[in-house]
């Protein structure tokens, strides 16, 4: 008995292995493709880049709810096939009803972007930052529908267990956007120099590429085409439709929640003072590169839980979850080890310190990196522990604790120590810190308290 109960172990550590990592690769490719139009603006210099990181973050506040909400799509499409492998209709339709709630939730999303700057001269920003942030985000929302496409396709091939195709395609993504926003900020290959404005039509023809491939992909490979994911895209499924929004909804609010105290982050270094923000837009950068890992542990522990529990298989369930946390904690040891002992020549990767005040930012981005390391493990628990959550179809309760983690504890905390006790930009990563902990805490519980019958 105890050897086979190390056999279903090892063999649920390397099914959640070979699915977590291209869904890893992929998320770093995405995010790869942010942090080369961070890098790029760096070289434009500081107020570009403070530009651009508050109109960067109006846009990823749209963003991150939007893939959040669709992305329930996965936890859909893996039960169905746990409770019956050959449940091509019901794919399909999951799928079709997604890509219906990307275009419902995209134009309302473009109607707040285009008042983007009023939006951030009501959060007390600096005229001239929130003016130049317009011209990124308005080319920038564009690529917004066609990212959400890109999102449900990506939630399809994972439920499938067949990831890599979406990271192929995002890879392709990365140079296909470094080479197109080089020469579209710069003016370079005869094009015209375009600044922030060509930086956001770059990465919206980079979200454009990402879906027509993948959208190609599923339509023309032997694995994927069988669905016929576009066959009939005018028929409506309401209860399904219905059910996409009851599940994802709370899933979107929660990565709201997240990203947005992030983005509050953003606003209150930009209270603070233009080197904080552009410090801040450096430091966050490597953070959300080091969140890719867990995030892609999350979306694989999501469908191995899914599959888990449309199977009815309880211990499997309590085995997928506690395989992603502990590959989560052992990884996210390793990112914590690399900020701290590189912060330095990562911070110099986007900006020089020739002048003195170079020399001010780059400081700030240090000491930030020093509090985004001791918070990797908080990261990588509440991330898996949502990720788990998902795959029960537990949803509600999550978004409770999120609310009370970063919008109570964290936000805060970084306003009290931020500004009533004076820390600045350091005492805000600090709030970010204890709200990342909190929810972590929070969501490890309830998925013991969940799980606790198949233990």
């Amino acid at each position: 008995m105890a050897r086979d109960e190390r056999h279903w172990w090892r063999r649920e550590a390397l099914a959640m292995v070979v699915l977590a990592y291209p869904l890893v690769l992929t998320n770093l490719a995405q995010a790869l493709i942010a942090t080369t139009d961070v890098v790029l603006l760096g070289w434009a210099g500081p107020h570009a880049l403070a530009a651009a990181s508050l109109g960067v973050n109006l846009v990823n506040a749209c963003v991150f709810f939007g893939t959040g909400l669709v992305t329930a799509a996965a936890p859909m499409i893996a039960r169905a096939l746990g409770e019956r492998s050959t449940a091509v209709r019901d794919v399909r339709r999951t799928v079709r009803q997604a890509l219906w709630v990307s275009v419902t939730l995209v134009v309302p999303m473009w109607l707040v972007l285009w008042q983007a700057e009023p939006i951030l001269l009501a959060f007390g920003q600096q005229p001239d930052l929130a003016h130049d942030a317009v011209r990124l985000v308005r080319p920038m929302m564009l690529g917004l529908l066609p990212l959400m496409g890109y999102y449900v396709l990506r939630a399809f091939v994972s439920a499938l267990e067949r990831p890599i195709w979406a990271f192929i395609i995002g890879a392709a993504a990365v140079l296909f956007n470094a080479v197109l926003n080089y020469a579209l900020i710069f003016g370079r290959f005869g094009l015209p120099p375009l600044g922030l404005f060509g930086a956001g039509l770059g990465s919206a023809l980079s979200n454009l590429w990402m879906f027509v491939g993948l959208a190609v992909v599923v339509s023309r490979h032997r694995r994927f085409r069988r669905y016929h994911l576009f066959g009939n895209w005018w028929r409506a499924d309401w209860p399904r439709y219905r059910a996409l929004w009851r599940l994802g909804l709370p899933i979107a609010v929660t990565v709201g929640l997240e990203v947005t105290i992030f983005n509050c982050a953003v606003f209150l270094m930009g209270l603070i003072g233009a080197p904080e923000l552009a410090a801040h837009a450096v430091a966050i950068q490597l953070a959300a590169l080091c969140f890719m890992i867990p995030l892609g542990l999350a979306q694989a522990a999501t469908v191995r839980v899914g599959l888990a529990f449309g199977r009815g298989d309880a211990a499997g369930v309590s085995r997928a979850g506690r395989v992603a946390l502990a590959i989560t904690m052992a990884v996210m040891a390793c990112t914590a080890t690399i900020l701290l002992t590189f912060r330095h020549p990562l911070v110099a990767l986007f900006l020089a310190s020739n002048t003195p005040a170079e020399a001010h930012v780059v400081s700030l981005a240090v000491s930030f990196l020093i509090v985004a390391a001791l918070f990797q493990f908080f990261d990588g628990a509440q991330a898996v522990g949502a990720g788990m959550l998902r795959g029960l179809h537990d949803t509600f309760v999550p978004m409770l604790l999120a609310l009370i983690g970063y919008w109570i504890v964290g936000l805060g905390t970084a306003v009290a120590l931020g500004f009533w006790l004076g820390w600045g930009g350091v005492g805000v990563w600090i709030g970010l810190a204890a709200g990342l902990g909190t929810v972590a805490v929070l969501m490890v519980a309830r998925w013991a308290m969940r799980a606790r019958p198949a233990g």
